[in-house]
């Protein structure tokens, strides 16, 4: 159990003495709740701060204490958009525009509840099913695990050397290497309960001709060609989804392989973060692609309120709801796509729709927004209004954010 520290004239409505420890577990009981260490970083002091914050499933309520100063910052309250799912280590949330990282369990009850059985793992999507990963986040959604992390990449051959480094002595290995730089790949990090043996059960046997007769259902019978064309990747040990992981999202500063952007006749799209948490991710990348447009650069991105300010700065004064616009976008992970319109019968901004949901239903019916969007906010997407703001938003993601 948590011990909370308070000054005098603090509230003290969560301080328990040792005569109410019955009462308190009796409470504890009837209303569960979960504890976890984060951090956010306040750009007004330059200071990262600590905080205890408090999830009730019961009614989804937060609660926040400083840690620093031992005291209430957030009295209890009901808040929908922090959901048990986004409560794993690592992962960001967003509590009334303050991004926290959530770095640590609180306590041994969360620790044990939420922590026994989470691990992360590596889901490579290799060339040749690129243009079905929008299906395969869907099977992967559909599967309870949850993408993390999501960039689409161009592998050097000295990073395909590293990352093939168990097969150098199989006959195929060269074989392997021309493959995996032959065209981009989509690398992305997934978490969930045993995430490593239901990321490989989903993807069936290695050799796709097998998986077809012995795992029909699976990624590689339903995308992949042969043993060397199957469609994705997964490791097949903690030891080396954690050695992967590291390849392709490296924990110490670096940017791991570069990233697919072409910065030529392009438009930026951004899935919002509600989009995302709605698990509506898979189904927008196939709605994209059936509609003729060709996504040349993906990256899952977290925004702070300065990224989110800088990206918006061209409504600040001329949209009323600015504001919330910096909220939504900085609520959770967002997915920034190049957009190459070349190949398509119209705009891409004339696919996403009007801004308002409601008014695109009634006009628009087949728009990106009518399909996916929920208010002026919460519309599902972000395109990019002027065409020649097109280039300066793509680099703003691909060049700034990712360096």
């Amino acid at each position: 159990m948590l011990r909370f520290r308070f000054s005098s004239s603090a509230s003290v409505s969560h301080f328990k003495t040792l005569p109410d420890l019955r009462g308190l577990r009796e409470e504890q009981s009837q209303d569960e709740r979960f504890v976890f260490l984060s951090e956010w970083y306040d750009p007004n002091a330059s200071l990262l701060r600590r905080f205890e914050l408090l999830f009730y499933p019961k009614d989804g309520s937060v609660e926040m204490f400083d840690v620093k100063n031992h005291r209430t910052f957030l009295k209890r309250t009901k808040y929908d958009s922090v959901h048990l799912d986004d409560l794993f280590i690592g992962n960001k949330v967003t509590i009334f525009s303050r991004q926290l990282m959530l770095v640590d369990y609180g306590d041994q009850y969360t620790a044990h509840r939420l922590g026994s059985r989470k691990e992360k793992t590596l889901a490579l999507i290799k060339p040749d099913a690129l243009g079905k990963i929008g299906e395969i986040i869907e099977i992967i959604g559909r599967a309870g695990l949850t993408v993390t992390k999501l960039k689409m990449m161009l592998m050097s051959r000295k990073e395909a050397t590293d990352f093939h480094v168990d097969h150098q002595a199989r006959p195929f290995y060269n074989e392997l290497l021309q493959f995996i730089t032959s065209g981009p790949i989509v690398a992305m990090e997934i978490l969930g309960n045993d995430a490593i043996k239901e990321w490989k059960a989903l993807l069936g046997p290695a050799n796709s001709c097998v998986a077809r007769t012995d795992a029909p259902e699976s990624i590689r019978a339903k995308f992949g060609t042969d043993n060397i064309k199957n469609a994705a990747h997964g490791p097949d040990s903690f030891s080396t989804a954690a050695r992967e992981l590291e390849l392709f999202f490296p924990s110490g500063g670096g940017c791991g392989p570069v990233n697919t952007a072409n910065f030529t006749n392009s438009t930026c799209c951004v899935i919002k973060p509600h989009a995302i948490s709605e698990g509506l991710l898979g189904k927008i990348l196939i709605a994209i692609r059936e509609a003729g447009f060709e996504i040349s650069a993906m990256q899952m991105f977290n925004l702070d309120q300065v990224n989110a300010g800088e990206f918006y700065e061209v409504y600040k004064g001329v949209i009323a709801e600015y504001n919330e616009m910096l909220t939504e976008m900085c609520a959770g992970p967002c997915v920034a796509l190049e957009i190459q319109e070349g190949g398509a019968s119209k705009t891409f901004r004339e696919f996403c729709g009007p801004a308002d949901p409601e008014i695109a239903r009634h006009l628009r019916p087949g728009t990106l927004r009518a399909t996916f969007g929920k208010t002026k906010i919460q519309n599902a997407v972000h395109c990019t209004d002027l065409p020649e703001d097109g280039l300066l938003e793509v680099q703003y993601f691909f060049k700034i954010l990712d360096n």
